[in-house]
């Protein structure tokens, strides 16, 4: 099966500005492409590993990738899918960030010579001239089309700072410097990134008089149809530390029913004929395609060992019932120090944000409140509930996060 029609029935082709010529390319010539990333965080989360999926495709027809980390463009921040400007990050953060997105994206695409090649936008946009910059690229923008960009447009309402309305010129210039210095003649982008993508298109041809392309992808959806991002509570990171495999495997076993055929075309390699297999599944049966994709994404995303122990862990807890009290081993684990217990205690708030299971008291606080924190058959419903480390060092504390999320306690 040739790239396009894999992509068509994997249900991940969004948009291509020239389809028939980017499948005559694939067909007849070995060419460069390049995916961005603006490093925003300390991790890649799962759309991110949507793109580095998409590189490895390519990659195995042959041709050469080049991810793009954008130092520059992260300074100024992308505008698409936001209501809001995107926090401000300093030099040294986002340099930081770069740093974990090329060791993370090494573990999923083909760094070896020829293969693939790490560049950074801050190279060259931060030493732009900006009444050069202007002159040279500004020229060949109107401010009518960008208007019309839905990156721009969705924006408007509320307001769009004239630093993000630079965005799209600067990762427009983005392609045509890479077209130049790499003869990079393909941009691949989630579909959000149409309007960018084309200024890069639209450039090259404006300036030089040569024909590059622009090829988009289906955007992961969550179960309200939103994009599963980073920024969002739904975020689901590559980062171990982040999202524990234990965790990362429960999302996807929870996956919503209608959409874990989707999952399993956009997110695994299985073949189109096993998925379909699963197509009928109903009821309790459509559990089994659930731990199937479960393990599958675990699989790739971390390893097959990392699957098999989320996957004996959360059936492990499955049988232990509704109490939780499982101790398996393989469960997310906690190991509390001296440092953790005031006067031979430790409070269920500091459990709670030491733990991971809440990213601050507040939301520690809020999860109490909406009666969704468990130890064993005990509803926690007090702020001021402490465990004794006596008690921890005695048996195990598990706790119990909404129906499906155990973690456990030990003392070092």
């Amino acid at each position: 099966m040739d790239l396009i029609q894999e992509f068509k029935e994997r249900e991940l082709l969004a948009q291509c500005t020239n389809l028939e010529a980017v499948e005559q390319l694939l067909k007849n010539k070995k060419f460069t492409f390049y995916i961005g990333f603006d490093p925003t965080a300390d991790s890649l989360h799962i759309g991110h590993f949507m793109q580095m999926k998409t590189i490895k495709y390519f990659q195995e027809a042959g041709h050469r990738a080049i991810a793009l980390f954008g130092g520059g463009t992260t300074m100024v921040g992308d505008p698409t899918g936001k209501t809001d400007m995107r926090k401000m990050l300093s030099r040294e953060e986002i340099e930081n960030n770069i740093v974990s997105f090329k060791k993370q994206a090494a573990k999923y695409i083909d760094v070896s010579e020829g293969k693939a090649i790490f560049v950074n936008n801050a190279d060259w946009l931060c030493e732009l001239n900006y009444v050069e910059f202007l002159r040279e690229v500004g020229v060949h923008y109107t401010i009518n089309r960008m208007l019309a960009a839905e990156s721009v447009k969705s924006r408007l309402e509320k307001g769009l700072t004239f630093l993000e309305f630079n965005y799209m010129l600067m990762q427009g210039y983005d392609f045509y410097k890479l077209y130049n210095d790499y003869d990079c003649i393909l941009q691949l982008g989630g579909d959000d990134q149409w309007s960018n993508i084309i200024s890069g298109v639209e450039l090259i041809r404006r300036k030089d008089a040569k024909e590059a392309y622009g090829m988009t992808f289906a955007i992961l959806p969550d179960a309200s149809g939103k994009k599963m991002g980073k920024t969002e509570k739904n975020a689901v990171w590559i980062d171990p530390d982040k999202t524990l495999p234990y965790d990362f495997y429960q999302f996807w076993r929870n996956t919503a029913d209608s959409l874990v055929i989707k999952y399993m075309k956009m997110l695994t390699r299985m073949s189109m004929e096993e998925i379909k297999e699963f197509e009928g599944y109903r009821d309790n049966k459509i559990n089994i395609a659930k731990e199937r994709l479960a393990f599958e994404v675990t699989k790739i995303v971390h390893n097959e060992d990392e699957a098999k122990k989320a996957q004996e862990a959360a059936k492990a807890l499955f049988a232990a019932g509704k109490s939780g009290s499982s101790s398996n081993e393989n469960m997310p684990t906690t190991i509390l120090t001296e440092d953790n217990f005031i006067d031979g205690k430790i409070s269920i708030l500091d459990l709670l944000t030491v733990g991971k299971l809440a990213l601050s008291k507040s939301e520690a606080k809020r999860l109490i409140d909406q009666g969704g924190i468990y130890i064993g058959e005990e509803k926690i419903t007090q702020y001021s509930f402490a465990a004794g480390k006596s008690q921890i060092e005695e048996k195990d504390l598990i706790i119990k996060k909404g129906k499906k999320i155990f973690h456990r306690f030990i003392c070092e």
